[in-house]
């Protein structure tokens, strides 16, 4: 009875994986060759002999990505990549549920707590380098706010943090809100604390830029 239990318990934890994988190995695919927004992805029985797996499986991964919007099947035509910011829901759920304040302030809250974990990610992983090449980067451009941390976020090189920034930077943009402008300098320091790889030091610069209080 007790060894019926352990294989109950742990064939769901071994699916979980092979379908976990199967997302993983179809995001690869998917970069890989290059596909973009509206390309049509291959068909099951083609990704199922291309990753190796099972159908049901690659079937249950597709399902789970069109749940997430992630990509659509067309009847008839076969499976395609979607917008996944879906701009208009961002629209349709500002007009609802971000008229509420404290809703505003937890967009902006939870975008500001992203971003800084973004910076410290991109401190970690990356060499003056890389942090030298974005200072030309600021020096040669004019730029938007939010250009500047989206390459941060990919700085970072999480793909999770990645897509949550850009869904809260769409429903920031929604809310139409006030942004005080920085200063070329400010980014600039910003990105020398990078380099020091101080946490304290990132989320002063961070926090003088946002016009925030470092009390």
């Amino acid at each position: 009875m007790e060894k019926v239990s352990e294989r109950l318990v742990s064939k769901p934890e071994k699916n979980t994986k092979v379908y976990v994988e199967i997302v993983r190995q179809l995001r690869e695919m998917i970069e890989k060759d290059g596909l973009k927004t509206g390309d049509k992805i291959p068909s099951e029985r083609e990704l199922s002999e291309r990753l190796n797996a099972g159908r049901s499986s690659v079937r249950e991964a597709l399902r789970a990505l069109e749940l997430l919007g992630l990509i659509e099947t067309r009847r008839g035509e076969g499976t395609f990549i979607r917008d996944f910011r879906g701009n208009q829901l961002v629209q349709l759920l500002s007009t609802f549920i971000l008229q509420d304040e404290k809703a505003k302030f937890d967009v902006v809250e939870t975008r500001n707590m992203i971003e800084v974990d973004c910076l410290y990610l991109a401190a970690e992983k990356f060499h003056n380098e890389e942090f030298e090449r974005l200072k030309v980067w600021i020096d040669e451009h004019n730029f938007k706010d939010e250009e500047f941390f989206k390459k941060i976020a990919e700085l970072a090189d999480n793909h999770l943090f990645y897509r949550i920034w850009n869904i809260l930077n769409d429903y920031y943009n929604a809310l139409q809100l006030k942004v005080l402008p920085a200063e070329k300098e400010e980014y600039h320091r910003l990105v020398d604390s990078l380099a020091t790889r101080r946490g304290e030091l990132i989320l002063e610069r961070y926090r003088m830029l946002r016009k925030m209080s470092t009390d």
